[in-house]
């Protein structure tokens, strides 16, 4: 799935408990959006392995999302939203495409990487690969709450995650095919700057 649908799935779940608990503020919905967003850090190194943890991020979330329900501050509701978050795009990558940059292709066999067993998850591939018209309309689908429920910069960030969302799934494809002409035109010694995974599936 696309880092905005992950974005879109904290920034969900944070209108969520925004509506349970409004006192707290919009930080743990914009705190929920980081945890989003927070695993497809490892995009150039070890991705979906360095900083996804499908399992550990749940077991943190669980006794952090109970504290922040019987004391629910800002700051409690913050970090646990960020976890729950985390956890749930961590988890939900199984349910995409494999690794490979041509993932319409179902080639590759590794969704996400779960330390707890050490063994690579198989991709479901119930939303074919990142930027396939399905993870549009999931994307457009999470951003409906906020967009209808915040005023100012939730609101206007959720749109603009969709419509960013939109123009990747509209490149996605192009995208790959522009990076294979460039990696072929390109010396070797510029190469060996680019994470080995991108160059191996472009070659």
């Amino acid at each position: 799935m696309m880092a905005t649908t992950h974005a879109l799935a904290g920034v969900f779940i944070g209108t969520i408990a925004w509506a349970l608990f409004p006192e707290a503020g919009t930080l743990p919905v914009l705190a929920a959006a980081l945890g989003g967003l927070f695993p497809d850090f490892d995009l150039y190194a070890g991705h979906r392995k360095t900083l996804h943890f499908p399992v550990y991020f749940s077991i943190l979330a669980v006794p952090a999302l109970a504290i922040a329900a019987w004391n629910p501050t800002t700051v409690s509701l913050a970090i646990a939203l960020f976890l729950a978050a985390a956890a749930l795009h961590s988890a939900s990558d199984v349910l995409g495409g494999g690794l490979e940059l041509k993932p319409w292709l179902a080639t590759s066999e590794r969704a996400v990487y779960d330390h707890w067993n050490g063994r690579w998850l198989a991709p479901k591939r119930m939303i074919r690969y990142d930027g396939a018209p399905e993870d549009l309309i999931l994307a457009t689908s999470l951003a409906v709450p906020p967009v209808i429920v915040f005023d100012g910069t939730i609101q206007f960030l959720a749109i603009g995650a969709v419509a960013v969302s939109g123009v990747y799934v509209l490149l996605r494809k192009p995208m790959v095919a522009a990076a294979e002409y460039a990696v072929a035109a390109m010396p070797d010694h510029i190469i060996d700057y680019i994470p080995e995974r991108f160059v191996r599936d472009l070659q």
